[in-house]
């Protein structure tokens, strides 16, 4: 079975994604952003571990990569945590997953929570700024963290990165009228993360939406555009991207 952290895992999504994982008998470690987001003795039994930290804040994102390498080297990462609007829509939906992903020890899978929204995303990197930021600002962050899964599917060709796109599930975030099934929002990442590399296809790469690969917006795929988005997060946070 398999070492899977997932983030933002206190609710939602997230939540039933550690829930079905642990289930299925994998070992889980959930992230939630302080311990009383996880006050359910029996959740917490049924995790391998809890690691905490406010995935808006840089230096807490790294006590979070910091905690997550103390437990080992993890099968896969499910890139889950995400907010709608506010202030911290950038910093959690894309500096976040990239600060993990560039100090973790780097797992055999990523996958890296997308939206449909992304590819009404502008591809002006300057929204990654928050005082820079457009109105648009989630639907930019969502075509950067699916960028992101791109460029590291191809720059780190031994392990596999994927974006997957849950649909409009009903969460806090969803709401309660939201039209796609939450079970279907969840199940994709579970399998990308545990299936078979023989059963995926693309084996990396991929952009899928309820376990099929669809096409990403094109900037997503350029590596051009990549690479100018992890110099960009490279120069905003400090920590080099970790590639190779």
């Amino acid at each position: 079975m398999a070492l899977i952290l997932v983030t933002g895992a206190s609710a939602g999504l997230g939540l039933a994604t550690v829930t079905s994982l642990a289930r299925a008998g994998h070992d889980v470690v959930l992230h939630a952003r302080r311990p009383g987001r996880v006050a359910d003795p029996a959740l917490r039994g049924a995790m391998r571990a809890v690691v905490y930290g406010d995935l808006g804040d840089l230096e807490e994102t790294v006590s979070v990569a910091q905690q997550a390498n103390e437990i080992g080297r993890f099968d896969a990462v499910i890139h889950n945590a995400g907010v709608l609007r506010g202030p911290e829509v950038m910093a959690v939906n894309a500096v976040a997953p990239y600060v993990l992903t560039a100090l973790m020890a780097p797992p055999a899978r990523l996958v890296y929570l997308s939206s449909s929204m992304h590819l009404s995303g502008s591809a002006d990197l300057r929204g990654l700024d928050p005082s820079r930021a457009r109105g648009r600002a989630y639907e930019d962050s969502k075509l950067y963290v699916t960028a992101l899964a791109m460029a590291y599917a191809r720059l780190r060709p031994d392990s596999m990165a994927h974006a997957v796109d849950p649909g409009w599930v009903p969460t806090r975030m969803g709401g309660p009228g939201a039209p796609d099934d939450l079970d279907e929002g969840h199940r994709a990442q579970e399998w990308l993360a545990t299936a078979d590399a023989g059963e995926i296809t693309p084996r990396s790469g991929g952009y899928w939406r309820h376990g099929r690969a669809r096409g990403p917006h094109p900037a997503a795929t350029d590596p051009g555009f990549q690479d100018a988005l992890l110099r960009r997060l490279e120069a905003y946070t400090g920590i080099a991207p970790a590639v190779g």
